[in-house]
């Protein structure tokens, strides 16, 4: 097998493509052949040591990844070779094989591509689990989705427009926003030419959205939250501007608003089971065509810096996949 090491987390210049003896799995756990693997962007800031979970070195980063079951561990029970899976294990996806752990895989139903697989779990549980059980989203109410043309973005305007609600799409160009309203956006807001807060009062007849979903955090957070309406729920999903925001209480206050904390990776450790009936909700909203992964491009493994160097300039829409 070969696979990108990481040795020395200072970025994405010290990976390096190495062949390595094939695992064999161990109890619990099964090998896995890598066909595609999304690029997140916790997977950016791991290699940069900057991720707040710090794996042993040296790792194989690619949190996120879809294959084919090689070997199964003792004790397997649910998947058997030759089937198709989804894992979202944190590490080992950037290569061509990997262990994982059974329990986090997903098993695929037939006719669900690997593409489209390796880009599903991450974005949309994490959108599901902000949207409905965070926030408790209702038919009718508005969504200001902040980052809208990213991989959690493109994820909650479609799971948004499942719960019946409004959405107001906010993205930094304008192609970024046209995509948003194919995949389903009321309406958009450019917030490198418009100003956020005054598009939101017209947008909402000075009202406010009642769900701000934010993956962005940095200098939107403040005006974002300063338009919330009454009730409003402000989602705190993520920082992909870099700065973590210090937001004033006393908005929350004043709006009688909840600043909500979103880890679905917690969620899913520690309710397994809901978590279990909301990815197969979301596997059935697949099937039924309801919501798809935005996939800006797949790009050959091997091609994992220049994949890396996509991600770090902002350019990318949706969701972009390694393939094997």
């Amino acid at each position: 097998m070969h696979a990108w090491i990481c040795d020395n987390p200072t970025g994405i210049d010290a990976l390096n493509w190495k062949e390595l003896p094939t695992p064999v799995p161990g109890p619990g756990e099964v090998l896995v052949e890598i066909k595609a693997a999304s690029l997140n962007f916790p997977d950016l800031l791991i290699v940069q040591n900057k991720y707040q979970i710090k794996p042993e070195l040296p790792f194989v980063p690619g949190s996120e990844y879809a294959g084919t079951v090689q070997a199964v561990g003792e004790g397997v029970r649910h998947l058997t070779v030759g089937q198709n899976i989804a894992c979202l294990s944190g590490t080992g996806g950037f290569g061509t094989h990997t262990i994982a752990k059974a329990h986090l895989c997903m098993p695929l139903p037939a006719g669900f591509p690997f593409v489209d697989a390796a880009a599903f779990i991450m974005i949309y549980a994490t959108s599901y689990h902000a949207l409905i059980d965070r926030a408790a989203l209702q038919a009718g109410e508005t969504v200001l989705v902040l980052g809208a043309a990213g991989g959690v973005g493109t994820a909650a305007i479609q799971i948004a427009k499942q719960a019946g609600a409004r959405v107001i799409a906010a993205a930094s160009t304008d192609e970024k926003c046209a995509l948003c309203s194919r995949i389903g956006a009321d309406a958009t807001i450019n917030y490198q030419r418009e100003n956020l807060r005054e598009a939101l009062k017209a947008l909402t007849e000075g009202k406010g959205p009642d769900v701000i979903y934010d993956p962005v955090g940095g200098d939107l957070a403040e005006p974002a939250f300063r338009s919330i309406g009454w009730r409003g729920r402000y989602l705190v999903v993520g920082f992909a501007a870099g700065p973590i925001p210090a937001l004033p209480l006393n908005l929350a206050l004043l709006k009688g608003a909840s600043i909500v904390g979103v880890f679905w990776g917690d969620y899913a450790r520690r309710e397994p089971k809901a978590n279990a009936a909301m990815m197969q909700t979301l596997a059935t909203w697949y099937g039924e065509g309801k919501i798809k992964p935005v996939i800006d491009r797949t790009m050959p493994m091997s091609e994992l810096k220049a994949a890396y160097a996509h991600m770090g300039s902002r350019g990318v829409m949706g969701k972009l996949v390694m393939v094997n």
